[in-house]
């Protein structure tokens, strides 16, 4: 069986989305003094230095990158870890960052180390939402939103110099 693949952005599109959402983080954040971007290891991180990068031309406020860890796959036995030591996100504002948001289930996951921590706002960004949420989780920031059956399967590409994303 031959996957067929459907592109949904192309890569000035997705380059539109990443600015488009960094100018939003901005108005929501203007009066913050750091705010930190965590990006859910691999895509997820990918996007947060693509919107650090954004943000870092037009907002007031410094931008602390931050890699989150766990097994999407197996989200329940896997060690969910930032690549930070704890102190540097306290008391700071944080946006929880991946590419795509399914049923919320990575990002629900990945919000563990955050709770263990005081944190002063923690909202969430994904490039694409499919809203087929099972995980009581609200995206804040989303690029593009996308209504698709449930078995269909969305793939972000990130790439140096070509961005995508596809329906298979």
């Amino acid at each position: 069986m031959v996957e067929s693949k459907s592109l949904i952005l192309d890569n000035k599109q997705v380059n539109q989305k990443i600015k488009r959402m960094a100018f939003q983080i901005f108005e929501n954040n203007f009066d913050e003094k750091e705010v930190v971007l965590a990006g859910i290891k691999n895509q997820g991180y990918i996007l947060a230095q693509l919107l650090q990068e954004q943000l870092n031309e037009i907002a007031t406020f410094k931008t602390r990158l931050v890699g989150v860890s766990l097994d999407k796959e197996a989200p329940t036995q896997s060690n969910i870890s930032l690549d930070c030591d704890e102190k540097e996100v306290k008391n700071k504002t944080i946006i929880l960052i991946d590419d795509v948001s399914n049923t919320g289930r990575t990002m629900a996951y990945s919000l563990k180390p955050f709770l263990n921590i005081k944190v002063k706002k923690l909202e969430t960004s994904v490039l694409v939402n499919r809203s087929h949420t099972q995980f009581p989780i609200s995206i804040k920031y989303s690029g593009f939103e996308l209504a698709t059956t449930i078995k269909e399967h969305v793939e972000v590409f990130l790439g140096k110099v070509d961005k995508c994303v596809y329906l298979l």
